[in-house]
């Protein structure tokens, strides 16, 4: 009888699931990696891929560690995990960044004391 992992795991488990995936997925678009191509790179369908990307708590360890293999290599489950990966280091930083532009003349007017 087939089990469906997601009926087994409590929400916290869930949560942890979807949050690894999100990161394959941000380190995926850092590293500039189309999905099909580091599907193939990793010897999976990119439907594979993208139930990674989601979260799918129903795949194994062996195609998550490959599909990391694929995106950036010598990276570890834990560089990812602790988002030490220089790629999701270099994101976040241009994310950061933000051009400031003027007030308009009704907002200063709201500022002025």
């Amino acid at each position: 009888m087939k089990v469906s992992q997601t009926a087994m795991l409590s929400p916290r488990q869930l949560e942890e699931c979807a949050r690894l995936g999100r990161l394959l997925a941000r380190l995926r678009q850092a590293r500039q990696v189309k999905q099909s191509d580091a599907a193939l790179r990793a010897g999976l369908s990119r439907n594979t891929a993208y139930r990674l990307e989601k979260g799918d708590p129903g795949l194994a360890i062996g195609q998550v560690l490959r599909y990391l293999e694929a995106i950036s290599p010598g990276s570890t489950l834990l560089d990812l995990l602790s988002e030490t990966e220089p790629a999701l280091l270099a994101l976040a930083a241009r994310e950061k960044t933000q051009r400031v532009r003027d007030l308009s003349a009704a907002e200063l007017k709201e500022l002025d004391f």
